[in-house]
């Protein structure tokens, strides 16, 4: 089975305007909301694709329902801690000439709920798949997917870790199956300014040094590469279209590439779909959906 931990979930609030400017009232052309978090979305793309996963993290109040509510209509297994104390974030996204983001803080998680959780993870078995994404909640310690993985690592459970800075670094120690940070990702983690494909490759070879089995890069227009376990390299251009979104593109490459692989065993096929399924969410205004998926893969062939 197939489990993603969202930490810190959202209701995504999208919002359209013809300009931003600050100091006014100002109207919106349209709006929408979308149940997000990372994890969330990695379940959301792997439902599309046919793969059943079971989302697990932290959900509180009003917005906590509504997003369990949202994924168990579409037929996605849930299993969350529920705290008592505040609600489910809630992430204000404007769209106009451009992208600004505004992200809730989330709620305040006890000692308690935090070991609740943990209970829940010791049921994962032998051969399991924990996808750990996104941020945590100012009340859990940094090192939270660490211990995760420690408490788990005598297990034969396949990590796949989706986080920023030392969330990331932090993990590399327990092997984990996957990791994928984007080009900005990558150069944080080692003070780099990086740009191209042959830096993404050195800098992702450091990292397969510190632990990472797989590392998946997302380069924007520039595509997407995966440095395997065995030392091959596979490039996939970007998929021509126009970029409407790109909230959610990350989350969707993962869920591909962990569809793909877990179908076929076979790293070009599983970067193809993967990198199908990112593109195809940021050629819409929301999460994409399998038609709009296997579209993308199709005008690749």
């Amino acid at each position: 089975m197939i489990y993603t931990l969202t930490l810190n979930p959202a209701v995504d609030y999208v919002v359209f305007v013809d300009e931003l400017v600050g100091g006014k009232i100002l109207r919106s052309r349209s709006d929408m909301f979308f149940f997000g978090g990372k994890g969330i979305n990695v379940s959301w793309i792997l439902n599309e694709l046919g793969i059943r996963s079971v989302a697990m993290g932290f959900l509180a109040g009003f917005t906590g329902k509504a997003i369990e509510e949202g994924l168990s209509d579409r037929g996605i297994g849930c299993d969350f801690v529920y705290p008592e104390n505040g609600f489910t974030r809630i992430n204000v996204k404007i769209r106009s000439d451009r992208e600004t983001d505004i992200n809730g803080k989330g709620p305040d998680i006890t000692e308690n709920e935090y070991t609740l959780l943990l209970e829940k993870l010791d049921c994962l078995c032998d051969g399991d798949v924990l996808i750990m994404a996104g941020s945590i909640p100012p009340t859990l310690p940094d090192d939270v997917y660490e211990n995760i993985m420690k408490r788990l690592y005598k297990k034969k459970i396949e990590f796949v870790v989706d986080a920023a800075g030392e969330l990331m670094v932090n993990a590399l120690k327990y092997r984990p199956f996957l990791i994928k940070p984007n080009m900005s990702e990558l150069g944080e983690i080692f003070s780099r300014n990086l740009s191209s494909v042959s830096d993404a490759v050195e800098y992702s070879a450091k990292l397969q040094k510190m632990g990472a089995r797989n590392v998946l890069v997302s380069m924007g227009a520039d595509g997407a590469l995966l440095l395997d376990e065995y030392g091959k390299q596979h490039f996939m251009p970007a998929f021509p279209g126009k970029v409407v979104n790109t909230v959610g593109s990350g989350d969707s490459m993962v869920a591909g590439f962990v569809a793909g692989y877990s179908k076929t065993a076979d790293f070009d096929y599983a970067l193809k779909l993967g990198s199908a399924a990112g593109s195809a969410t940021a050629f819409c205004e929301g999460i994409a959906d399998m038609k709009l998926i296997y579209k993308c893969m199709e005008q690749e062939d």
